[in-house]
């Protein structure tokens, strides 16, 4: 399967843009287990145009991440085709444009999911970027507004009529944001098109290999973007290859191999922001990494409080001792 002239594989696993979540030192680990393709957390337009610090961060890719794509977000179309020179400088395989963020300080002001209530003007922009670039240029979106909006299909069709090599589909509305199901159907509506030749990647609710290869034969999508499922737990995308390529599934990760995971994790936060701020951005993962681990909240405690990067090796090894033993006992 390509998008354009980048290959990825019969059946490839994306890793979604989660603002404060999909940084280089995270999808790092999601890379070491299986990832295909990545993108990064979502950029201003603005932001980028004024140079702002922390839309520019955002830009940091790295080798060993590749193939990557770079995903911005706005509501005017110019700051978007600047936005887009920036980002194309950066070096990524994809520019990625986000029609789909729910959140009301984004949608409410035509950016993001907001987008969705001017599909001429979508068209418009996505064209101008389009034009803008020599590299690929994809779309994340969502189904509609509301229930009452819902255009996927000729949303698709206007996408593709202008340039865009591959979309991917959150099947929920902007009105839904996380609640409910995501409705699937409508991303086989899209794929199954006779008009639609470009990829067509489904997300929302795969969080297992059951659900993935369910999923992948029923709808007949050309690959999973796999977004919240792999907070804390960056195994999922080796787990759904096993099962697809083996119908086996892997055993959950073990105490060991969750703190391995983990403290490569954090040594990359560190590397890439200085100890201070590296172990202040882990603190949202902890408890992701245990989750489902009895009598955690202690050590939870202590890793979030801790101001060194020793104090926390100490933390984890001393995590690895405690519950290997238990799960020896267990076993």
């Amino acid at each position: 399967m390509k998008i354009d002239n980048l290959e990825l594989g019969d059946f490839p696993l994306l890793l979604a843009p989660m603002e404060d979540v999909s940084d280089p030192p995270f999808r790092s680990v999601c890379k070491l287990n299986g990832a295909d393709l990545m993108y990064t957390e979502f950029i201003s337009s603005e932001g980028l145009i004024r140079d702002a610090e922390k839309s520019v961060q955002k830009l940091d890719i790295y080798d060993s991440e590749r193939p990557i794509g770079i995903q911005i977000f706005g509501d005017k179309i110019d700051s978007m085709r600047q936005a887009a020179s920036i980002a194309e400088s950066a070096q990524p395989e994809i520019l990625d444009i986000n029609y789909g963020c729910p959140v009301k300080k984004v949608a409410c002001r035509g950016a993001g999911a907001g987008i969705l209530k001017d599909l001429d003007k979508m068209q418009k922009m996505t064209a101008e970027i389009v034009k803008q670039v020599n590299i690929p240029v994809t779309v994340k979106t969502r189904l509609g507004w509301d229930d009452n909006t819902i255009k996927i299909v000729e949303v698709a069709e206007r996408l593709q009529d202008v340039g865009i090599k591959a979309l991917s589909i959150h099947g929920r509305t902007r009105k839904q944001m996380y609640k409910g199901t995501a409705n699937w159907n409508y991303i086989a509506e899209v794929k199954n098109n006779p008009r639609i030749s470009i990829p067509i990647f489904g997300n929302g609710d795969i969080d297992s290999p059951e659900k993935a290869k369910e999923y992948k034969e029923k709808y007949g999508v050309d690959g999973i973007m796999i977004g919240r499922a792999a907070i804390g737990n960056p195994w999922i995308f080796n787990q759904i290859k096993t099962y697809l390529n083996t119908g086996e599934k892997m055993e959950k990760p073990s105490i060991k191999e969750r703190v391995s995971i983990l403290k490569k994790h954090l040594n990359f936060s560190i590397e890439w922001k200085g100890e201070k701020l590296g172990l202040v951005e882990m603190r949202r993962h902890y408890s992701n990494y245990f989750r489902g681990v009895e009598n955690f909240k202690e050590y939870r405690m202590k890793l979030v409080l801790s101001e060194s990067y020793s104090n926390s090796i100490e933390i984890l090894n001393e995590i690895s001792e405690k519950f290997i033993a238990k799960e020896n006992v267990l076993t």
